[in-house]
């Protein structure tokens, strides 16, 4: 007997799911393409992987049943791309020297010295020059002491120009398929101008072409030549040599290093760097402790506020309640880096409301001093995060069964022994793991400490830029992105693996541990 379909369900096979299925395939195949076009000359084994992916996607959608995987597919490649990956590339880059001046290959190590090391050479002939755009690029047009044109820009160097057109006196002007700059541009996009460094030809020793006007271009070549055979770089002047030091830079004799260098796989060097560095040993001990001293205290603070909260405004018999909690969950509403950066405000030495205000003008550096900006961090933090423990509380509370309660006032129990032996216990089994994914959060709570303090006030024995209340994440941040000592993405990969180990450890601990609360039922 042929099967009926049910009134007012679509059949997955109708015309306009296999349709609606044709359009977003094609618009996620349309995408991959693309992707896979512009990965073709940078990296085979991504390109690889991003087509077996694309093959994937379409083998899962195109065939029938499978309904699971249909719905797990979308999940699971996000998940991948932003989790997975940036995990996986991260702990790479724990394992580099990846950061400034080492961003890149030995041969744009190399090309980069040169090009930074040129300098004009004093008897250059002058090359009238023009300026030129097309697509966005610029292009220096020259007129060579012969009266030959050419055009080059960065990268590309000095090509014939038989087309161009020459005004009165054989210099070149423009070429078709090209703009000419008039003055004004020029002026405009002087940065733009002055950046063009040309080739003069393949051989980097003979130099390249700049301008500084835009009508006049001279020769400038390298201070530095480059052996390849040995491998070293040689100050044409003074006649120092650099030699590859397996560091990945170039080091003289000396000791001096060129300021390009390249990236290279240094195994646990920034793991031991973070615990050997003396800049770096001593402040990373006090931030890890501080780390902990945060995390733990707000947890506490914020939980026993929000449970003081929850349990006072559960009274079956208080007034306005509804209007009471909405009160006590406003902190909440607002983002914590907003809060963090009012709040940076208020507790101004300076200016501040707390001080100039409240206090009739009192100087107190709740933010320069180590002990009051520790204790001005908590308290903030503790404004910002007790109404979420207030949420969770009040439903914990709301869920506990009444008879307990009743039987024990019946035994003579005290409201607080009630409260210590019967509520409490009860409301940590379906909290704790709440609490340890509060703890897992403030130790990496990045909004509070950079919006408020930055992680001041800063440690005077350290030349690195960390402060008393800088916890390990926004070190990281300052390694990574610091401006003071520049950016030093491996050590930063090797400080948030070092997180992850922390927190991890202490979140399976504490789970483990949890799990005797579940007796309690």
């Amino acid at each position: 007997m042929p099967r009926v379909p049910q009134r007012g369900r679509r059949s997955p096979d109708s015309w306009k799911g296999t349709l609606a299925k044709i359009v977003l395939l094609g618009l996620v195949d349309a995408l991959a393409v693309y992707i896979c076009m512009a990965l073709f000359s940078h990296s085979w084994a991504v390109l690889a992987i991003a087509a077996a992916v694309t093959l994937l996607i379409n083998w899962i959608y195109l065939r029938r049943g499978g309904l699971p995987a249909k719905y797990l597919a979308p999940g699971v490649l996000f998940l991948a791309v932003f989790q997975v990956v940036v995990v996986v590339f991260s702990g790479y880059i724990a394992f580099t020297n990846y950061g400034d001046g080492h961003n890149s290959t030995k041969d744009d190590a190399i090309s980069s010295i040169l090009t930074s090391s040129q300098k004009r050479v004093p008897d250059s002939p002058a090359y009238r020059t023009s300026v030129l755009t097309k697509d966005g690029s610029y292009y220096l047009l020259v007129t060579d002491p012969k009266g030959a044109a050419e055009i080059g820009t960065t990268g590309k160097k000095l090509e014939p120009a038989p087309g161009a057109v020459k005004d009165s006196t054989g210099k070149a002007k423009s070429l078709d398929g090209y703009q000419t700059l008039a003055l004004s541009d020029l002026v405009a996009h002087q940065q733009d101008v002055l950046g063009l460094v040309v080739p003069v030809s393949d051989s980097p020793g003979d130099g390249t072409l700049r301008t500084q006007d835009g009508s006049s271009a001279y020769i400038f070549r390298s201070s530095i030549a480059y052996d390849a055979a040995s491998d070293t770089m040689t100050e044409t002047d003074a006649g120092t040599v650099y030699r590859d030091s397996g560091q990945g830079d170039f080091v003289s004799a000396s000791g001096d290093k060129l300021a390009t260098g390249w990236k290279i796989d240094v195994g646990f060097k920034n793991f031991v760097t973070a615990f050997t560095d003396e800049g770096l040993r001593g402040p990373l001990l006090a931030v890890t402790l501080w780390t902990f001293t945060f995390a733990i205290a707000s947890v506490l603070l914020t939980f026993a506020l929000g449970l003081f909260l929850a349990v006072t405004f559960n009274r079956p018999d208080l007034k306005g309640k509804k209007v009471y909690r909405i009160l006590m969950i406003l902190p909440y509403a607002f983002p914590a880096f907003l809060s963090g950066l009012v709040w940076a405000g208020l507790l101004n030495p300076e200016f501040g409301f707390i001080n100039n205000a409240l206090l009739g003008g009192a100087h107190i550096g709740w933010l320069t001093d180590p002990v009051l900006a520790k204790i001005s961090v908590l308290v903030v933090n503790l404004w910002l995060g007790f109404p979420y423990m207030f949420l969770v509380c009040t439903g914990a509370l709301q869920s506990l069964p009444e008879d307990v309660d009743e039987a024990a006032r019946m035994d003579g129990a005290s409201p607080w022994r009630i409260f210590r032996s019967i509520k409490l216990p009860l409301l940590l089994v379906s909290t704790a793991p709440l609490l340890i994914s509060s703890f897992a959060f403030n130790f990496n709570n990045f909004n509070v400490i950079y919006m408020l303090t930055n992680g001041g006030p800063r440690f005077a024995d350290t030349t690195r830029d960390i402060g008393a209340t800088d916890i390990l994440i926004t070190l990281v941040y300052k390694s990574a992105f610091g401006v003071g000592t520049g950016r030093d993405y491996g050590l930063a990969s090797a400080l948030a693996i070092i997180i992850f180990i922390i927190v991890a450890t202490v979140s399976a601990i504490s789970f483990k541990q949890t799990k005797a609360l579940e007796d309690v039922n």
